[in-house]
This record gives C-alpha cells, structure tokens and sequence, in this order.
C-alpha cells in the first residue's frame, strides 16, 4: 500500500466481502496504491479474511444487515477522509488507477467526489454496449460531505455535497461466477427492492406488469445498441428485463397481500 500521501490527500480504501476467497487477491492488488485497505467481512466461512490480512489490509467482523448499511461502517471506520469503496468481485483497472493519483496528486481540488465508468465482464466478454456500460458510479468520495446515505439497502448508491467530476478509466467488474449465480442474485435484488417501494407506498399497475420488461430490453438490446455485444448483449438483455418483470409482479404481489418469500418454517419443511 502507498503510504507516501499527505494526509489531505490519503485514501481508504473500503471493501464488503462474503465468501469471496476466490477473487477478493485481485481486487486488493488492484488497492496497492492506496493509503489504507479495510475490508468489512460478514462471517465468511472461506479463507476471505485470511488472504485480505495477509494482503496487509485491516479486517473488521460484522454481521450483515443490509449492502448499504455495510459500506457505510466500512466508510465510518477508514482512517482517511477520501474514501474508495468497492466490492469484491471489482478492480480499479490501470487508466482509472493513474486517474485517481492524478487527482489525489491536485489535492482532489473542486471535487466532493469523482464517478467513473464500470465496465462488467459477462461470462467471458466485457459488455461496453446496451444498459451495462458505462454505468458510471460515484465511489471515491469525501466522506466529509457525503456517503452511503437513505435508505435503501439494495442497489444502494453513495451522494456527496458538492461538485461531482468523471475520471477516466474503468472500474472493472466480475459480477457472476455462474448463469444460476446471476438469476439466484437478480431474483433476491428484486424481491428486496420489491419490498422496499411497496414500503415507500410504490405500487404496480396492469400497464407496468405488461411494458416495463418490455422498455427495459428494448431500450438496452436496441437504443443503446446491446446488440453489438454478441449473443452475451442478448442474454444480459433479456436477464435484465427478467429482473423488471420478477420486482413489478412481486411488488404487485405484495400490495395484493400475497407473500414473495417462503416462510421460514415452510423453508424448513422442504
């Protein structure tokens, strides 16, 4: 890790982990220049913490209760202001890299935070058309003025206040290890952000049920031109308007007051 920062310039860099022994080594090498590495751990039962220590990066305990309530510990907890959080299956690639020390290098001037590019790697290509990129997120931040803030735990999203500037350079992304891990995740991400707009008073309609899959995989497959990513374009296409189908029924479910999530002791009787 770099420690040769001024202190108004360091970066923390902050990490949420689950069972990721196998792709949390690249995701920290990608960190070396950072200040700091903390990696908030939520009871791994893999070598994750293992290989993050001996990566020298500072490994913290916490049960899990939410991605954003996460990271925003992970951010509480950083020795250093300037704050960059990933997950585990990320890496900041070479020209975001040399991005970063640049504005570190300018004392992050006229800046609250910087968003860049994440560029997803879909079971052997990176999709650089459609709804997959340039997906561009805010993530190294002054936690001075700014966070993981709201409420909501899913697809949750940092703010600051003050000027947002885009770096150059991408951060490279390994979302799924599998086809069954990607739909397993999509449906649990749906039922989770099903609950939370039926909780904000959000509700369905016939018309949502039938157009939004259907927006949703036009737009991406057709308007933003996912076509050119080859079949993966098509797959990640109709996966993703799989996704809107799955949250609009089940939040159609919900304010019908049917259930979206088996029962705990139904769970245990199958």
């Amino acid at each position: 890790m770099d420690t040769s920062s001024s202190p108004g310039s360091a970066i923390s860099a902050c990490i949420i982990a689950f069972n990721e022994a196998d792709r949390i080594g690249d995701c920290l090498a990608s960190l070396s220049f950072c200040d700091e590495i903390v990696v908030v751990d939520s009871g791994s039962t893999d070598d994750t913490a293992a290989i993050a220590r001996a990566a020298g990066a500072r490994v913290l305990q916490r049960p899990f209760d939410g991605f954003r309530s996460q990271k925003a510990f992970a951010v509480a907890e950083a020795a250093h202001d300037w704050v960059l959080c990933l997950d585990a299956d990320e890496r900041v690639g070479d020209e975001l890299r040399d991005s970063i020390q640049a504005a570190r290098a300018a004392g992050f001037e006229g800046a609250a935070g910087y968003r860049f590019a994440r560029l997803d790697n879909y079971f052997g290509r990176f999709l650089r058309h459609g709804n997959a990129y340039p997906d561009r997120v805010l993530r190294l931040f002054d936690r001075r003025r700014g966070g993981w803030r709201g409420s909501r735990e899913v697809h949750e999203a940092a703010s600051v206040d003050g000027p947002v500037r885009t770096l150059r350079g991408d951060l490279v992304h390994y979302p799924y290890r599998s086809f069954e891990q990607q739909l397993a995740k999509t449906q649990r991400y749906a039922r989770m952000m099903a609950e939370h707009d039926f909780a904000r008073g959000r509700r369905a309609s016939l018309r949502k049920l039938v157009l939004a899959p259907a927006w949703r995989f036009w737009r991406g497959y057709v308007l933003r031109a996912g076509f050119l990513d080859g079949w993966h374009g098509l797959v990640y296409a109709y996966v993703r308007a799989n996704y809107v189908r799955q949250k609009t029924v089940m939040l159609w479910l919900l304010q019908n007051g049917q259930p979206v999530a088996t029962p705990a002791v139904d769970a245990a009787r199958d």
